[in-house]
């Protein structure tokens, strides 16, 4: 099954949801999770009915209770009292062992779903990256598994409480007076009217409300996000109505579904004093005629259980709402664990060895849509040791290349070739092992920026860490920080330079020394005084080893092997830079566009 979320963003990421199409086969499929922890369920679910149990011998022994005060029988007050006491005491010791392990039991499904989910996502390839955004990915792991998680954890559990309580109440009131109950019992099928009349619209506010918090929050993270340009575009205000807007709908909402809760309740709550009313009159009646089956304590039993056979039928409607919940969100979580790799190891896929970065690509034909191809027919070679530079327009094809290089895509035609492994015949992982990659957009993550250059080599030591960042210029500015190579760089490097993060990138990729490096513009983000800083640090980076460089400035690129020049998805010329200069093609007219101003630039006097 390939990747389809059902139009751009996916059914289930944008618009209302229709609650009649909610696909509940998807729950059952939660067993998967649930099935490694039956036995502390089962547990679980045993405590529940024991609670739920001794919930209802309360009113039983209080109607004895008031029973006996009138016969002045202390013995058996005291008795009665003794044993309420202690109901209620076992029923506390209880509650807090069921809790106990169904909180467990509840962390342990939300560790197992998202760990999973976690775990698939690190193997799904760039395709689902592109369709689906990063908020609503995260969203699926932790608003979605949590959802799933209070229904099986929660509101199963008070559904079967609420059942156990019903049915318990309805037996014990018809074995103590058949015809009190039955008269009590006339409230029912109004109460039932008023659930299933506004239960359908109750689920819908719900939902709603759902959604509109869901907006406010992606509102707010892609301001957050963007604040340095809404700063600089002096859109405060436009974005301050833009929130207020949603805001405002959320605020509508929220009033909706207020305004049917207000109708709800207190009509559930009115047909409960109906109830209660009914036992009073009829229990009193049946009293003045001398009816010894009816005493105070039966009509106190009656008037109790009413109130609390109430609460659980307002309960199923909240129940519903997590039922829905969480259908909806068990479709979204297994839409994401449902969705095939790309890319990833054929059967009899074979581990690629320490290569000697002997790189070809043979006919390549590729599109991200198979039907509209950006690269036709593309022969490249890159020998070993050999550093080629691949330039053309913006959107010719170059950083395709790099993709199918580094297998993130697989080519619909042609072959890439490893020392003449093709790289759709190997694994994954021993191929990347192979590979060193910088990006225009340096990627720094959360942590020290030790931790950043060891990324690729967790084994490194501390001096070899630090040697790498001498090697490409890093060590200096990073000596000069207060806690040095232990410094917390915060999210994305916020703390450092572009140029900076550029170069802990370069001695990430020194210090994992892979044997083919691919340089994606990733020198275009640096001034000309940091790129004269990185320039011989590149000349070692090189050293031995193949290097692929998209090229945005001359410097880079001019003492290359040999250009490759790519215009619409096909490679137009190859030579080395005098060599394209002097035949006067596409590379002659780029250079007098793009790079001679950076040559310019990037020369100072005197030379290099």
């Amino acid at each position: 099954m390939g990747f389809n979320m059902r139009g751009p963003g996916g059914r289930l990421d944008v618009g209302e949801i229709n609650l009649k199409e909610v696909d509940f086969k998807h729950l059952g499929r939660t067993k998967e999770f649930l099935l490694p922890h039956a036995s502390r369920l089962c547990v679980a679910m045993a405590l529940v009915i024991a609670i739920s149990y001794l919930g209802l011998q309360g009113p039983l022994i209080i109607s004895q209770i008031l029973d006996i005060i009138p016969l002045n029988d202390l013995a058996r007050l005291y008795r009665l009292i003794a044993i309420y006491l202690g109901i209620q005491g076992l029923t506390a010791a209880l509650r807090f062992t069921q809790t106990y392990v169904m909180s467990w039991t509840g962390q342990q499904i939300l560790y197992s779903m998202r760990k999973r989910l976690f775990v698939h996502l690190q193997d799904l390839g760039l395709d689902f990256y592109d369709q689906l955004q990063a908020g609503r990915i995260m969203s699926r792991v932790v608003n979605d598994v949590e959802a799933i998680n209070q229904l099986l954890s929660g509101g199963t559990l008070n559904l079967l409480s609420d059942f156990v309580t019903i049915f318990g109440i309805m037996f014990i009131m018809l074995q103590k007076n058949r015809s009190l109950a039955l008269v009590t019992f006339v409230t029912i099928p109004l109460l039932f009217v008023t659930v299933w009349s506004l239960q359908g619209r109750l689920t819908a506010a719900y939902h709603r409300n759902r959604r509109r918090l869901a907006d406010i929050t992606a509102n707010l993270q892609e301001s957050i996000s963007g604040m340095k340009i809404t700063q600089a575009f002096t859109r405060e205000n436009l974005n301050a109505d833009k929130f207020s807007e949603t805001n405002e709908k959320n605020f509508q909402s929220q009033m909706d579904a207020a305004k049917l809760h207000a109708i709800f309740f207190p009509l559930v709550d009115v047909i409960g004093a109906v109830g209660i009313a009914l036992v009073y009159y009829y229990g009193g009646l049946r009293m003045s005629i001398g009816d010894s089956a009816v005493t105070v304590g039966t009509i106190a039993l009656f008037t109790n259980y009413v109130t609390r056979f109430f609460g659980p039928i307002r309960n199923l409607v909240e129940v519903w709402n997590q039922v829905l919940a969480a259908a909806v969100s068990a479709e979204r979580v297994f839409e994401v664990l449902d969705t095939v790799p790309n890319v990833q190891d054929k059967p009899g896929a074979v581990a690629l060895p320490r290569v000697k970065g002997h790189v070809v690509f043979k006919d390549v034909t590729f599109g991200y849509d198979p039907n509209l191809p950006v690269l036709h027919n593309v022969n490249i070679e890159a020998r070993e040791n050999e550093t080629i530079a691949l330039v053309g327009p913006t959107g010719a094809g170059k950083s395709s290349v790099i993709n199918l290089l580094c297998r993130f895509y697989d080519v619909q035609g042609g072959q890439v070739l490893i020392d003449g492994y093709d790289v759709r015949d190997v694994t994954v992982q021993s191929l990347r092992e192979n590979l060193g990659i910088v990006l225009q957009d340096t990627v720094i993550f959360s942590g020290t920026i030790r931790d950043n250059i060891r990324y690729g080599r967790l084994d490194a030591t501390d001096e070899e860490v630090e040697a790498a960042a001498a090697i490409v210029g890093a060590h200096e500015f990073i000596s000069q920080l207060p806690d040095g190579y232990d410094t917390q760089v915060r999210e994305r490097g916020s703390r450092l330079s572009v140029g900076q993060r550029q170069l802990i990138s370069f001695a990430r990729a020194l210090l994992a020394d892979p044997r083919i490096l691919i340089l994606d513009e990733a020198t275009s983000s640096v001034d000309a005084y940091t790129e004269l800083m990185i320039q011989k640090a590149l000349e070692k980076l090189f050293k031995g080893r193949t290097s692929i460089v998209i090229a945005h400035r001359l410097s880079t690129i001019r003492n290359a092997d040999r250009i490759y020049v790519i215009d619409q998805g096909v490679v137009r010329e190859v030579g080395s830079h005098d060599e394209l200069i002097a035949s006067g093609g596409l590379y002659k007219s780029l250079y007098e566009k793009q790079f001679a101003g950076a040559e310019t630039m990037a020369t100072p006097a005197g030379g290099c």
